[in-house]
């Protein structure tokens, strides 16, 4: 099964300069990377792709790689509750399968208000390199969001840094300026915050930005030591990532994580919630703040899945009647799919432990800063 979209054409596979192909690894700034873990019994050359006959194992497929559905499940369950909506890293998407991503943003415009969507947050890296093309993707994919007035905010990742600051030209303050939801922004234009009502609760949605984390700590402060009555959700690209032990995925957090928990979470009680994305994999956990109350902990990040993500969302209802969060993993682009198109692993829904899972949470005594 090819990784790429229709908008990719593949030439051949991973090469380091002077070292010819690899098979079996990948290329990381023209070094061996490990990608494969298996063993290869026989290797192939041939002039043109191989039809499906022709392959050496007919059939060929992993073990249930993702554990999925295809049903339709619902967004609410109940009308009263609400969402929030966090982009994982769409870099594969502008650099290879644009198709996804305005899969992603068409969906997101025409489902905000119907799922009671309350922001749409992206955790950074919107492309792989700092091509023209790739932003522009990027670009068209979404001002999709602002032609139907969809709320949004935006983190930027280490592979949106470049010279002359385009993130900064794309996707900084003055895009967010009109925007009634967005409250301002750091004095170095990658961190940003804003605001918007769900329920019984005024939301804080703080971006704390990874390359200006330093500088950006005293401006972040402020925002928080403002706005103590909000719960509030800081997204970041770097804060924690996975670590595998006995078979269980455990989230461990950066040096970076260790930054934001330090002086931006532990003592502001009214955090409740991080995400960031930048590792490969997805994890979460439940912490404890220095004041003993539950702060989520959350990593999303499909680009080393299958086409670069497969266009999956993650969503959490908040229902405060039941007391529970309930978190979802969604693919828009699966969902458009014929039952023709689809191939085995392709799930509009992934209903694994980390995937789709549900959290006990007391809103009132949680949300109660005095």
């Amino acid at each position: 099964i090819s990784d790429y979209g229709k908008s990719e054409k593949v030439i051949g596979i991973a090469a380091v300069k002077g070292k010819g192909w690899n098979i079996g690894a990948s290329e990381w700034g023209n070094k061996f990377n490990a990608l494969f873990k298996g063993n290869i019994q026989e290797i192939r050359v041939a002039r043109k792709a191989l039809t499906e006959k022709e392959w050496l194992v007919q059939d060929a497929r992993d073990d249930e790689p993702f554990e999925g559905s295809n049903k339709a499940l619902p967004f609410l369950m109940n009308k009263k509750n609400y969402n929030f909506l966090f982009v994982p890293d769409t870099q594969k998407y502008s650099s290879q399968n644009p198709e996804i991503f305005n899969s992603q943003m068409n969906w997101i415009s025409n489902n905000t208000k119907k799922n009671n969507i309350i922001m749409n947050t992206f955790v950074g890296d919107i492309i792989d390199s700092d091509l023209e093309k790739q932003w522009q993707n990027s670009l068209g994919a979404i001002s999709l969001l602002d032609k139907k007035d969809v709320p949004y905010m935006m983190a930027a990742g280490n592979h949106d840094y470049a010279d002359g600051d385009p993130f900064l030209t794309h996707y900084g303050p003055q895009r967010f300026l009109n925007k009634t939801y967005y409250k301002g922004s750091s004095p170095s234009g990658y961190s940003s915050y804003a605001i918007a009502k769900a329920g019984s609760y005024e939301y804080l949605v703080l971006i704390v930005d990874m390359k200006n984390l330093h500088k950006d700590l005293e401006w972040s402060k402020k925002v928080l030591d403002l706005h103590k009555d909000k719960p509030t959700i800081l997204v970041s690209h770097d804060i924690i990532f996975p670590k595998l032990k006995d078979d269980k995925t455990l989230a461990v957090e950066s040096s970076n994580g260790r930054l934001i928990w330090n002086e931006l979470v532990k003592y502001h009680n009214q955090v409740f919630m991080t995400v960031n994305g930048h590792y490969f994999g997805i994890a979460h956990r439940v912490k404890q703040n220095a004041a003993g109350n539950d702060v989520i902990q959350m990593l999303v990040n499909y680009q080393t899945n299958y086409r670069g993500g497969n266009g999956w969302l993650r969503l959490v209802e908040f229902d405060e009647k039941k007391n529970v969060l309930v978190f979802r993993t969604y693919s828009p682009f699966v969902d458009e799919m014929s039952k023709k198109e689809k191939s085995y692993i392709d799930y509009k829904f992934l209903t694994g432990e980390y995937n789709s899972f549900k959290l006990d949470w007391d809103f009132k005594n949680r949300f109660n800063f005095k």
